[in-house]
């Protein structure tokens, strides 16, 4: 295998005599050419490998931009698919794509894995590991639709129902095809890569296990051996979420959003080390960075919370969902052999994919298209900021969650609940009621992320111990799941969302799901009738008249004494 050392820029690891595995020298014109593909493909890596050069981006404080960049246009259809799709309506600031966000995350798997290397030389990570996980980091993003996951998670389970589809694997087919349509196999084999280990690795880093019935108790994957099973955790932690690609969008989502990021991942970085944990190796930290981690995830929650389902954002997100959806028998998009492909198809085409970005929503907007007529419609409401109307939030309780098999059904449902006594002469259907289910947690469903998180102590870096949450704090969460429910109405005329409102509130009191907020002052005839909408023991509630003259009194007793 030929080498040789890029000026400017060492590879080495703690030695200045090390080389990177790039060829001197290209013999025939052909190796000339299909080195510069790979090249132009992942040059950007050679200075993200170095630490004082460091991606420009608002997310890096000290950062300086490398100069390079993925030359391909499966990258470059990234720079058109915002990172937050439809919270940027809301959040102007949010105005950051995919591209960038992958761009950090492929610095920062350098960061870890680089990190690991050094603090244990005895983990024998070479350097074929450590570029194979900053490529997946790079290339984990590459699967995106339009407006990120509005496409995989409203619009094609509602365009293709039972269709178990995901962006992970658009962007392992997405790698493949960029290797592949660019003639990249042999060039890689004649740099060094094992080229089906190699390949094996990224695209599970990325997606999970490629073989789909792993027998039980056997390891799962095919890039790399047990021994290594560390190497899974840093771009996509099917163990327990702490990774490179969290670490990158909270760094970046929080600042294009003006929220506070209170995770430090250079401390992760700093107490970052390998353990072994019933015969397997993980990565674990130390001790006293456990707050730090639920920092993490209280970061992920609040995200979640304020921005991600943003009752504003999801609805316009809904509104481009249907647009879409009225469009999708009417747009062509050319794949390979000329052959052409929906909006909901083009994911099985990686020619057609990679011409699918947000730039639809535009193309839709300004057709002249007849056929377009409906959709068009839908998206300049959304521009006029003519949105459906939001009646309000519920939750469900524990053991009590509205599970996937109910969604179709839950407009009917509200339908169905509309009390007797309100506006019989409105007429409402289930079309006119959007119901928005979300299931919020710290991103392993009702479990506790940090149970599955391995520490070590100062006396014995070798030992991994667990901590439980009462060793931390009693003031941690007790829970770590729940259920949101929101409703909207497409109707907007006043009578028709009086009437839509109370429907909500009965259905609400029918499920035994918590009072709406706003219960009281919206349905002040119907939240009475809930027993355990009313606690016993709280004070009756005052009118306002009431309140004043109890505030005067105060004050006048106040004044007196």
């Amino acid at each position: 295998m030929r080498t040789f050392s890029v000026p400017g820029c060492s590879p080495s690891f703690g030695s200045s005599t090390s080389c990177w595995p790039w060829p001197t020298h290209q013999g025939e014109e052909a190796g000339r050419v299909g080195g510069l593909r790979l090249w132009g493909c992942f040059l950007f890596l050679y200075p993200l490998m170095h630490p004082g050069r460091v991606p420009s981006m608002p997310s890096r404080k000290n950062g300086r931009c490398p100069g390079f960049s993925a030359r391909f246009s499966m990258f470059q259809r990234l720079r058109y698919i915002k990172q937050l799709g439809g919270t940027y309506y809301v959040f102007p600031g949010a105005s950051h794509n995919r591209f960038e966000h992958s761009l950090g995350v492929g610095y920062l798997a350098g960061c870890l894995v680089r990190a690991l290397h050094e603090r244990q030389p005895e983990l024998e990570i070479n350097q074929r590991d450590i570029l194979c996980v900053q490529i997946a980091g790079l290339c984990h993003d590459l699967g995106h639709g339009p407006f990120s996951h509005m496409f995989d998670g409203r619009f094609i389970p509602l365009a293709r129902p039972g269709l178990k589809w995901k962006h992970e694997t658009a962007s392992v087919q997405m790698f493949e095809h960029l290797i592949t349509s660019n003639g990249l196999e042999n060039v890689m084999e004649d740099y060094g890569f094992v080229l089906k280990e190699d390949m094996d690795f990224i695209k599970e880093q990325i997606g999970g296990p490629l073989d789909t019935t792993p027998r039980r108790g056997l390891w799962p994957y095919r890039g790399r051996p047990e021994e290594k099973s560390f190497l899974y955790e840093i771009v996509a932690n099917k163990r327990n979420g702490i990774d490179v690609d969290k670490w990158d969008y909270f760094a970046r989502d929080c600042h294009h959003l003006g929220i506070q990021n209170n995770f430090d991942y250079k401390r992760f970085l700093k107490f970052a080390r390998v353990c072994e944990v019933k015969n397997k190796k993980h990565i674990c930290t130390r001790d006293k960075e456990v707050g730090n981690l639920y920092d993490m995830f209280h970061t992920r929650n609040c995200l979640h919370r304020r921005a991600y389902q943003h009752k504003v954002g999801n609805i316009i997100e809904t509104m481009i969902t249907d647009a879409f959806l009225k469009a999708d028998p009417y747009i062509k998009i050319e794949g390979t052999g000329g052959k052409h492909y929906k909006i909901s198809t083009a994911m099985e085409d990686m020619e057609a994919y990679t011409k699918l970005t947000d730039n639809i929503f535009l193309e839709i907007l300004y057709s002249s298209n007849k056929e377009l007529a409906e959709a068009r419609e839908i998206l300049r409401k959304i521009e006029l900021r003519d949105l459906y109307k939001y009646l309000g939030e519920t939750r469900s309780e524990p053991g009590k969650e509205i599970t996937e098999e109910q969604y179709d059904r839950l407009p009917a449902d509200i339908v169905a609940s509309r009390p007797k006594n309100v506006l019989q002469d409105v007429e409402l259907n289930a079309e006119d009621f959007i119901v928005d289910v979300i299931n919020m947690d710290y991103g392993m469903k009702e479990q506790n992320p940090i149970d599955k998180v391995r520490f070590y102590c100062k006396s014995d870096p070798s030992q991994a111990v667990k901590i439980s949450k009462e060793q931390v704090s009693r003031l941690l969460p007790e829970t770590f799941a729940e259920q949101l429910i929101r409703v909207y109405c497409k109707k907007k005329d006043e009578k028709c969302l009086d009437a839509a409102t109370k429907c909500f509130i009965q259905w609400c009191m029918d499920m035994d799901f918590t009072k709406p907020q706003d219960g009281d002052v919206v349905a002040p005839e119907l939240t009475p009738m809930k027993p355990s909408w009313n606690d016993p023991d709280e004070d009756e509630l005052q009118s306002p008249n009431d309140c004043r003259e109890a505030s005067k009194s105060r004050t006048r007793l106040s004044f007196n004494n």
